[in-house]
Formats: C-alpha cells, sequence, structure tokens
C-alpha cells in the first residue's frame, strides 16, 4: 500500500540529526521557553522575511491570538472560507463570529470578488486560508482590508514556503499563522505553531498571551493562555527548517510528474496561479466520479484522503450561523469532488508512477 504520508521516511534521512538535537535539549534540561524555541523564532522569522515569529503550542492558538492581538473579541466578525474550518473556530476562539466568502474554484482559496459585499461595521479582520500549498490573492485582500480599516491574519498552516508575487507567506498581511503538526511541510513532532509579523507590539501581546498574560515573571499584563512552543518540538524544527526548501521543490517536481501523467483525464488538476509558489502541501484533483475512484485507488494499493468532505458552514458546531446547503456553492461543489493523492518528498519513482498509473486505469474506456 502507498500511504497518503509517510513520516518514517523522512526521519530516516535526517536521524542522526534529530536525535543529537533532542539530545541537546535533554543534556540542557531546559524544556520550556528556552535557547531552541529563541533559536527557532528567530530563523522562522528570517526564513519568512518577517522581523518577529512568536512559537506557540499549536496552528489554532496561533490563528486565535493573531485575532485577539489584532482587536477581535465578542461582538467582531471574522471574515474567511468555508473549505476549511479551522479560520472559523479560531474566529469562535476569540469570541468573534465568523463569516463566510466563498471560494475561487481553481484555486481553493478566498474568491476576492465576493469579499467586499461581506464586510459590515463589526468587521474586524480577514483570514484568508493559503490552502494545500498555495497562497491566496493577497494584494487584492490586502488592498479592500486597507480600505476598510481591516487587519489581515494569514492562515498558512498548509503553505510554509509557498511564495506570492515573490514573498512568502506568511508576510502577506499583519500577521501569519502556522501550524507544525507532523503532517506539514514541515512538522515538529506533535503539535506546535507560530505567528509571524512585522508589528513589534503585535508579536509583543501574542508572547504574553501564550505565557498566561504575563509581561514578567508574576507580573500578569492580560488575560493570557499557556500555549508554547517546547524546547524540543523547537529543536526538531530547527533541524527540519534547513531542509524545507529542498522538500518543497521536490514536492513540487511530484506535482509537476503527476500532471504531466494526469493530462488528458475526465479531471481537475491543481492549477499554479500566476504570480505563486505552490508548495503542495497535498496534490488535490477533482472529478465528480470522485467516491468510485478513492475505492478503485484502494483496491490499487493507493491510498487517498478527502481534504476536507464537510464544509464549515455546514457542520453541525456552526449551525446557529443558519447557513443552508447552497448557501456557498463553490465550497459545496468542491468538497463532494475533491480527493488528494499521495505527495511527500521520499515518494519513490515508482511509486509516483504506481500513483498515475492507477488514476489512468480508472479513466481509461
Amino acid at each position: 500500500m502507498i500511504p497518503i504520508l509517510e513520516l518514517k521516511r523522512q526521519y530516516a534521512s535526517i536521524k542522526s540529526e534529530v536525535d543529537g538535537a533532542i539530545r541537546q535539549v535533554f543534556d540542557s534540561s531546559w524544556f520550556i521557553l528556552g535557547k531552541q524555541v529563541q533559536g527557532f523564532e528567530e530563523e522562522f522569522a528570517a526564513y519568512c522575511g518577517t522581523k518577529y515569529a512568536v512559537g506557540l503550542g499549536n496552528g489554532l492558538e496561533a490563528l486565535q491570538f493573531a485575532l485577539v492581538a489584532c482587536g477581535c473579541k465578542a461582538g467582531s466578525e471574522v471574515i474567511t472560507v468555508p473549505n476549511a474550518i479551522f479560520g472559523a473556530v479560531a474566529a469562535s476562539a476569540a469570541q468573534a463570529k465568523p463569516v463566510f466568502v466563498d471560494i475561487e474554484p481553481s484555486s481553493y482559496t478566498l474568491d476576492v470578488s465576493q469579499l467586499e459585499a461581506k464586510i459590515t461595521s463589526r468587521t474586524q479582520a480577514i483570514v484568508p486560508v493559503h490552502l494545500y500549498g498555495q497562497t491566496a490573492d493577497m494584494d487584492a485582500i490586502n488592498a479592500i482590508a486597507r480600505r476598510h480599516g481591516l487587519k489581515v491574519v494569514e492562515d498558512a498552516c498548509q503553505a510554509h514556503g509557498a511564495e506570492y508575487r515573490g514573498r512568502k507567506a506568511g508576510a502577506l498581511g499583519h500577521a501569519g499563522c502556522f501550524s507544525f503538526y507532523p503532517s506539514k511541510n514541515l512538522g515538529a513532532c506533535g503539535d506546535g505553531g507560530a505567528v509571524t509579523t512585522n508589528d513589534e507590539g503585535l508579536a509583543q501581546e501574542i508572547r504574553m498571551l501564550r505565557n498566561y498574560g504575563q509581561a514578567d515573571r508574576y507580573h500578569h499584563k492580560v488575560r493570557g493562555f499557556n500555549s508554547r512552543l517546547d524546547e524540543i518540538h523547537a529543536a526538531v524544527l530547527r533541524v527540519k527548517l534547513k531542509y524545507l526548501d529542498r522538500w518543497n521543490e521536490t514536492r513540487r517536481e511530484i506535482a509537476a510528474a503527476f500532471s504531466a501523467g494526469l493530462t488528458g483525464l475526465d479531471l481537475v488538476r491543481p492549477a499554479e496561479l500566476p504570480g505563486r509558489k505552490h508548495v503542495y502541501h497535498l496534490y488535490v484533483i477533482r472529478t465528480n466520479r470522485r467516491d468510485p475512484l478513492q475505492q478503485f485507488l484502494k483496491d490499487k494499493g493507493v491510498g487517498s484522503q478527502v481534504h476536507y468532505p464537510i464544509p464549515a458552514h455546514l457542520q453541525e458546531a456552526f449551525v446557529d450561523l443558519r447557513l443552508p446547503c447552497g448557501a456557498l456553492p463553490q465550497a459545496e461543489q468542491a468538497a463532494n469532488e475533491i480527493l488528494s493523492l499521495p505527495i511527500y518528498p521520499e515518494l519513490t519513482a515508482a511509486e509516483r508512477s504506481t500513483v498515475v498509473n492507477a488514476v489512468r486505469e480508472f479513466f481509461a474506456p
């Protein structure tokens, strides 16, 4: 079976470096907010092209804290997309109401043409989601945000190293939010997250929020939380960050091979839009025969997955928003047709061919 993801191979390729980094943490016996976190924050900020990065416990809290630091509170509204639920969950965690804009079908990111109509006097922030490894149309989003005095918080949790017109995800809005869940292009050995920003005040507030609201030890300036990237995860991430660009280029090579091999079939291949560098966290095809294709691939020993099958506005958790089926048609149609194929840097040439050949066999006349 070719799995949708195989993390053991990545670990095997850098085992000595990862094990050595973890040993350094145990040798120091400093496990929380130490030199490894500080080093990673500096290196990741430099990588993204921002002045600051703040390590956190996970990507959801990165989004939540960024929204709180941008002024979101009870009564605020946060505009995001429905085809990934995390922006809506983060808005709710920040006590704001999520407001959905439908997606642009070729990129699965926010449809800018529908954005301005959703802005109200209560709107505080826009959360564009850089889904599957490709950024949203950030120049257009930022222009609208500036006209209305809104903050832009990037959900870059699937876009480590992705670029928009030569600038990396995480440096395209007021704040960029990342997850280091193990399956990400840059993954820790458990949950982890970060916020990147050029705003010193915002970075400082997020540092307080992550550590019980403390400005200094035992001096609590705000009502905070406990959400700290730990030293072991930071040490592992520092090792992996050195390989991220190489791994992303390999993902792009695999995606190009897939797209070439799947030419001429009755399916929609991923599209890299002009001015954007897709890093293919996921390789997502689209077909109205999705379910039988997925079963066929399983029978052929090829893993696949649907990311994500139920749009946020149709989830039970958001029934109070009273958005019926049909309210956001592009997101709903995509949810019924998308399928992720295996893609990770360690996928062998033989496995790549097996994936392509299995999909071609399904569509053969």
